[in-house]
């Protein structure tokens, strides 16, 4: 695979997987060779759209294609866990969008599976993989800021959304906190690691599903994280981490920033600018990248995004859901009885 181009498949063919694919096609070390609906229909519309010589009605046809590398399972999150399992099962290597599942019971399943085949798995948080991101990482690492105090993010949308839309429906996964929560979450603990102890407060729908959701994440270092999500009202969608010697803000649009401001104390602030082709679309550009280069070095899971922190997001994620009374359909408990029976390996 180190001397030819990385074959991709594509599962399901909504507004995600239709973004992501229009920005693999500019990479010229990688090919897309399939597409897979639920509908032949679908599939076929969504090859002619992007010149996509193969597509499938069905997701176990293009689990089976030995021809394809690495599949993106852009479903909505409620099937994550089947999508993925049937590649994982045929010995697909496989790139899940985020959140990787419904919860920590379902996401242990993945990487129990992708570890017993020996296949590569990765969740597609595109943040973690943005160069910017990595460098403000990296400066906290280094100890610019201090030992790092607090974390603020939130991420809202103003809609409103109607009862029948996926972000209101229960059997979809709906609710503020798996699609838009897990970005602050995931940002949270990009910074300080999975937390000691979880409190959160949320407006529910009708339906059952969190509108609004407000989380303080607790660690034994006294570190605090204040996270927030919403599909009520837009929201600054922006971060700060504050350390004992200074602090970082990151303006809209935290978790694809075009630049970040450190200030420190006695000293002017400093602003850090991403390179100008690092936009939105590189950012998933740089996320394909990251997995077309584990894969060409024999990895079966990305240090950038490791699965070990995947599962952890999920468990803060099954504890903020167990503290709001947040559950969907068929699913087995969440919080800490489910999230102590999955622990990293």
């Amino acid at each position: 695979m180190a001397e030819q181009r990385v074959r991709w498949g594509i599962l399901a063919t909504g507004g995600m997987a239709a973004t992501f694919t229009a920005d693999l096609v500019d990479l010229p070390d990688a090919e897309v060779v399939a597409v897979a609906s639920r509908t032949e229909a679908s599939a076929k519309a969504f090859a002619d759209r992007f010149g996509i010589p193969r597509a499938y009605g069905d997701w176990e046809s293009l689990a089976r294609d030995e021809d394809v590398d690495v599949v993106y399972v852009a479903t909505p999150h409620a099937a994550h866990r089947t999508a993925a399992g049937l590649c994982l099962e045929a010995g697909r290597n496989v790139l899940c969008e985020k959140p990787f599942t419904l919860n920590t019971r379902e996401a242990g399943e993945l990487v129990a599976l992708a570890r017993e085949r020996g296949v590569f798995l990765m969740e597609a948080m595109w943040m973690y993989c943005n160069p910017l991101v990595r460098r403000l990482k990296a400066l906290v690492a280094d100890g610019v800021i201090g030992e790092v105090r607090s974390v603020q993010a939130d991420f809202g949308l103003a809609g409103p959304f109607p009862p029948a839309h996926r972000l209101r429906d229960p059997a979809q996964g709906g609710g503020a906190l798996l699609d838009l929560g897990v970005y602050p979450v995931s940002f949270a603990q990009l910074l300080l690691g999975e937390p000691s102890d979880v409190a959160a407060r949320a407006v529910l729908s009708e339906e059952g599903v969190d509108l609004q959701t407000g989380a303080l994440l607790s660690y034994d270092s006294g570190a605090l994280a204040s996270v927030h999500c919403s599909i009520t009202g837009g929201t600054p969608n922006s971060a700060s981490v504050t350390g004992s010697l200074g602090r970082i803000d990151v303006p809209y649009g935290f978790f694809f920033p075009d630049h970040f401001v450190l200030h420190r104390d006695g000293r002017e602030p400093e602003k850090f600018t991403a390179d100008p082709a690092d936009g939105p679309r590189a950012s998933l550009q740089h996320e394909a990248r990251e997995v077309m280069r584990a894969l060409r070095a024999g990895e079966t899971e990305s240090p950038l995004v490791p699965l070990d922190g995947t599962l952890a997001v999920m468990r803060t994620l099954d504890a903020i859901r167990d503290r709001v009374g947040v559950r969907y359909p068929g699913e087995h408990p969440v919080g800490p009885a489910a999230a102590r029976e999955v622990t990293p390996a």
